[in-house]
């Protein structure tokens, strides 16, 4: 069975973690015991005040890594420095995505890899990096941040759509073949509601709200604290946007 994470040393690594639902995530995970790697790209001021939050409210370590998830040695080197300064990895958050407006005929050669080299590559590689660290340490968990756009199309995201329907297939493949060892889900939010942000009312949505930004840190906690039989399952917070 996978190792539990209930120690104060454990690890967890969220990629694209500097703002947003990342950081939702970080402060959630820190807030339940767990050191954090802040990946970032670009957003360096974010991370760094992300970091500091950390510190001062939850007492946990962390390290910032800059990374383009795109290049595999990019990845490679950023697991090398998780290892070495905490000497472990027991969660991988694949959080880090880009959301690119684009329809059939909008689609360019250029945004399409962008679009599925982070989205899903650079999934697909921090997974199969970081898991080898788990197997050495008994085990590990790894949740990958998919969409709504991933289960009905978008016409109008044509690769992120095709991304994330590929991260949802990923979460599969991976969970059966890292098990016993490593628990593998995913998340398919739909409209998020971040915290001083207005978004516009979908009244034909079932719940008539959206999911809020914290109900989804709640979501990544639990299946990183108390999952022990959930492995493989893609697991919508949509509002049942997915149902109608």
């Amino acid at each position: 069975m996978p190792k539990r994470t209930e120690n104060t040393f454990a690890v967890a690594l969220i990629t694209g973690s500097a703002m947003r639902l990342g950081r939702e995530f970080a402060l959630g995970l820190a807030k339940n015991g767990f050191n954090i790697c802040i990946h970032y790209y670009t957003s360096k001021t974010e991370a760094l005040e992300l970091a500091s939050e950390i510190e001062t409210s939850f007492h946990k370590s962390v390290l910032l890594v800059k990374a383009d998830i795109s290049k595999v040695s990019q990845i490679e080197a950023m697991m090398k420095q998780v290892v070495k300064k905490f000497g472990r990895i027991d969660l991988l958050v694949n959080n880090a995505s880009v959301f690119i407006k684009s329809g059939l005929e909008e689609t360019t050669e250029e945004i399409w890899d962008k679009s599925l080299n982070t989205n899903l590559k650079g999934a697909f590689f921090c997974s199969k990096i970081a898991a080898k660290h788990m197997l050495k340490k008994g085990g590990g968990n790894i949740i990958n941040i998919a969409s709504l756009g991933g289960i009905k199309p978008f016409a109008n995201y044509v690769p992120y759509s095709v991304s994330k329907a590929g991260l949802i297939m990923l979460t599969k493949c991976l969970a059966k073949s890292l098990a016993p060892y490593i628990l593998v889900n995913a998340i398919a939010p739909g409209t998020i509601e971040f915290e001083n942000e207005k978004v516009n009312k979908n009244e034909k949505i079932l719940l008539k709200e959206y999911t809020k930004a914290s109900e989804l840190a709640d979501l990544v906690v639990f299946l990183a604290t108390k999952n022990k039989h959930i492995t493989g399952q893609i697991i919508s917070i949509d509002s049942g946007n997915s149902l109608i």
